[in-house]
């Protein structure tokens, strides 16, 4: 039974939400739904940069990695 899903905001960062319920303001469904043992395997195989994407872009325009 899936009990959970993905999130995603605009910076690029994950959570869980539960499914069924609204999402939180400034996030959208990733597409992935599970158990939370799931949402979170998949979210560790998924965020592998934890920086923030305004950050990351910031980074990268100064030449920055």
């Amino acid at each position: 039974m899936s009990d959970v899903k993905v999130v995603l905001n605009d910076e690029e960062q994950y959570s869980i939400w539960p499914v069924g319920r609204e999402n939180p303001a400034g996030w959208h469904d990733a597409g992935f739904t599970g158990t939370k043992d799931e949402c979170l395997a998949h979210i560790e195989q998924v965020w592998t940069d934890m920086r923030p994407k305004s950050l990351r872009e910031a980074m990268e325009a100064e030449g920055v990695r």
